[in-house]
């Protein structure tokens, strides 16, 4: 059965060009009302013009149409160009028929220029609108590949950054308990062991998030839903941090949470992390749990959900850049110095997402702020 999209599509380009209905308005709006005024002042001069003469003002006129309204005005205004050059000043007058060849050849070649310059001036208008999309297209690429410059300036800065700063440390660390004329002090030796394991920590910190962030460039995250208990998850997650600065208040009799096990475990990491970074010396961070209806839009069989909460004591971020955090290698506070490539809350969204669950900043009372995790319960 023979398709008709294609020859539709082609009507509907002529009839609607490239051009605004605005412009086209205006187009039918001046073959309309132009050309009965031009034919009146013809009119007033006919015995001192010749029919190629008159001719040559309507085809200035179709191009005049033409130019402003596109293809569409242009072919009607030719079309009565043609009527009213033959009606009024092609012997005999006031018909449709013409006496005489070399008249009828000026109509015919008249005809034939109007719908050429019709068509050509449609054409010059999608060219310069091609031309100009083309423009912009460049224009919106260049900004792009700059952006990823920029991008990957930043990245290199505090990639190169955090890696250098632990591995100097370690460095520093290892050379001075390698002095061997040096006699260190046992709280010294246990300080710089100490400065050893912290800056390796770090180090695994940085390495690991880099990679997180590849795999979710990538596509390679699959999330493995299983039922587990958070409370246990969070203990595995909180074991990196000092115990003094994060209170966990998570109940083990909470509903089994549907998750990838090690994709939350991530996930609560890079929270606590980024919490702890920011909370101020003698407050502690808080991680609370909950069970919660499930949302409004959830599937019918959603029985419930588990909140954990995130709490610090920090300076809280405004509700307007709360968007920002979640952008990889973004830095709200660039006065922090420590292992903060910027990438644990791009993570955390990514990984949370990859589970079908939600996270969501908000204020913490009294100041700071606070990451809810939403994750559906097992058994829906």
């Amino acid at each position: 059965m023979p398709s008709w999209s294609v020859p539709r599509a082609v009507a509907r380009s002529i009839v609607r060009g490239d051009v605004t209905r605005a412009r086209r308005v205006t187009g039918f709006c001046l073959a309309v009302a132009g050309l009965p005024l031009v034919t009146v002042l013809l009119l007033t001069a006919s015995e001192q013009l010749a029919l190629g003469s008159v001719l040559l003002v309507y085809l200035l006129g179709v191009v005049v149409v033409s130019a402003v309204g596109g293809l569409l005005p242009g072919l009607v205004s030719a079309a009565v160009s043609f009527a009213l050059a033959n009606w009024f000043f092609t012997p005999p007058f006031h018909t449709l028929t013409v006496d005489g060849r070399d008249a009828l050849v000026e109509l015919v070649v008249f005809a034939g220029v109007a719908l050429v310059v019709a068509a050509t001036v449609e054409i010059a208008a999608r060219d310069r609108l091609r031309y100009q999309r083309d423009l912009d297209e460049h224009e919106a690429r260049a900004r792009e590949l700059a952006g990823e410059d920029r991008a990957r300036a930043a990245l290199r800065a505090s990639v190169g950054h955090d890696l250098r700063t632990p591995l100097a440390s370690t460095k520093a660390a290892v050379s001075s308990l390698r002095q061997s004329d040096v006699a260190w002090p046992e709280p010294v030796r246990a300080q710089l062991l100490a400065t050893i394991e912290d800056s390796t920590d770090r180090l695994t910190r940085v390495v690991a998030n880099l990679l997180d962030m590849t795999r979710l460039r990538s596509d390679a995250v699959t999330a493995r839903l299983t039922p587990v208990a958070l409370d246990e998850v969070v203990s595995r997650a909180v074991l990196t941090e000092h115990r003094a600065s994060v209170a966990v208040l998570v109940a083990d009799d909470l509903p089994l949470v549907l998750v990838d096990p090690g994709l939350l475990e991530r996930v609560v990491e890079n929270l606590v992390e980024n919490a702890v970074r920011f909370t101020p010396a003698g407050e502690r961070v808080e991680l609370h749990a909950a069970s919660v209806p499930a949302p409004d839009d959830a599937p019918e069989d959603a029985a419930s959900w588990v909140e954990l909460r995130v709490v610090d004591r920090g300076p809280g971020i405004a509700p307007e850049r709360w968007a920002q955090v979640f952008t990889a290698f973004q830095r709200l506070d660039d006065r922090d110095s420590g292992s903060h490539v910027g990438l644990g809350l791009a993570i955390a969204q990514g990984f949370t997402e990859a589970m079908g669950a939600e996270i969501t900043p908000s204020r913490t009372p009294g100041g700071g702020l606070t990451m809810t995790l939403r994750l559906p319960a097992a058994g829906r």
